[in-house]
Parts: C-alpha cells; structure tokens; sequence
C-alpha cells in the first residue's frame, strides 16, 4: 500500500474510530503524534543541567560547578560522557516498556521525536564518524522482532546525516535483564557480553555514538565502549532516549 493510500484509510477509520491517547485514554491523540496526547505530553521530563558530566544525571538544586556523580566515581567507565533525552517515568517508561516488550511499534513515533529533539542538536556529523546501536544478543532479537536501539537510532541517523553501523558489535552472551540488578551486578552481567563482529576491524581514530533506549548505570553501554576502544576508537561518548533515576 502506498503512502496516499494508507493516508486515506487511516483519515477513513479516523472518522468511525477516533483516535485516542494510548496512556490516558480519553484524549484525541493521532498516529503521527505516536497516539499521546497533549495531556500526557506534559508528563515528559526533558534532562537539562545541572546534571552529572559523565553519565547526565540530572541532579535538582543549585549546581554551578561541573561534577561527577556518586555512581560515576565508583565505576570504571569507558565512554567519555553520555547523554539522555529524558528522565525514564510516568509516561516514557510505560512507552518504552510497551515498545519493546509488547511490540507496540506504534509509540516508536513519539519516543523517536524525543531522541530527536534532543540529540540531533547536539551531534554533528563532522564530529563522528557513525552510530553505533547496543546490539540483541541473536535469539532475543528473533524473540522480539526487532531491536529498539537500532529502529531509535535510525531516526537520530536520518535528522543529523551521522550513519548508522549495525555491524560492528554483536552481543556474544544471552545476559539476564538488568532491571532488578544491583549497580555491581549490572557490571558483572555486562563483562565480556560484548565482541567486534569481525574482530580484524580497526577503528583508529574514530569517534563513534553509542545509541541505546535507557540508561541507568551505564553498565551495558560501558561495556560496548570498552570493545570499540580496544578497538581503537579515538572516542565514545553514549546517547539514549531515557535516563533511569
């Protein structure tokens, strides 16, 4: 079906079924507004400073002076800073949860335009060289049908003209979720989860972005960084669409 045509049937069905907010339900909210209302839009926590240098913390109260958090310090990281578009509650949490555990493609819209807003401004393609998404370790992305870093960073892609390299990393460990783990665990269950997928690539002097969904310790994406480092990679610095508190 073609783009008009689809534009059609969806104004048709709009008509005897209008749509509405997927988290509140009883305001209008349209697809291409990833079916959430202006109501629950308002809900949304974009990160603004002061915020941890490192990991983008966001911290209330009057900071003035560049910091590093409690967690920062006490863990080895290998990215130089990383960066999120929102706080991960209320609304975004729900979002990301039913996107990828649920399969509801309809919200990448909205999570999409939060990533965007936020880190296209900030990344410039003369500054990196490319994208590079958490991989899936490969039974888990057949299970879910797609892998959410890789569909999120292809709309940062699209707005800053960085590319997007699906083919550097691969997840060799089938890790456990990393939800209900302590900040020790998260480390643990990350070691070695990461390897080159063709490990006679050099990356000498590049500067790569790690794109993944959330954030919380950093863990996952640390441990990506530490790869494409021994790898050569001249920087990495992190972004995700969600910063866990």
């Amino acid at each position: 079906m073609n783009s008009t045509a689809r534009n059609w049937l969806e104004a048709g069905l709009g008509l005897i079924y209008p749509p509405v907010c997927e988290f509140c339900g009883t305001q209008r909210a349209t697809p291409a507004e990833g079916l959430v209302c202006a109501a629950c839009w308002q809900n949304v926590r974009f990160i603004r400073p002061p915020f941890c240098e490192r990991c983008g913390l966001p911290f209330e109260g009057e900071i003035t002076t560049a910091f590093e958090c409690a967690n920062c310090r006490e863990m080895e990281l290998h990215f130089r800073s990383a960066r999120s578009a929102v706080v991960a509650n209320g609304v975004v949490l729900e979002a990301i949860h039913r996107y990828k555990y649920q399969r509801a493609l309809w919200l990448e819209p909205f999570l999409a335009d939060l990533f965007v807003r936020e880190a296209a401004p900030a990344l410039h393609p003369d500054n990196w060289d490319c994208l590079v998404p958490v991989p899936l370790y490969p039974a888990k992305e057949r299970e879910r049908e797609f892998n959410q870093a890789a569909r999120l960073a292809a709309h940062v892609s699209r707005s800053t003209k960085i590319p997007l390299n699906e083919k550097l990393l691969r997840r060799v460990i089938p890790t456990s979720t990393q939800t209900r783990l302590s900040r020790a665990e998260r480390a643990a269950n990350m070691r070695g989860a990461f390897a080159l997928l063709d490990k006679e690539t050099k990356l000498t002097g590049q500067r790569l972005v790690v794109v993944d969904d959330v954030l919380t310790t950093g863990a996952t994406t640390s441990a990506c960084a530490k790869v494409l480092k021994a790898a050569g990679a001249a920087e990495v610095c992190v972004w995700t669409v969600a910063r866990g508190l």
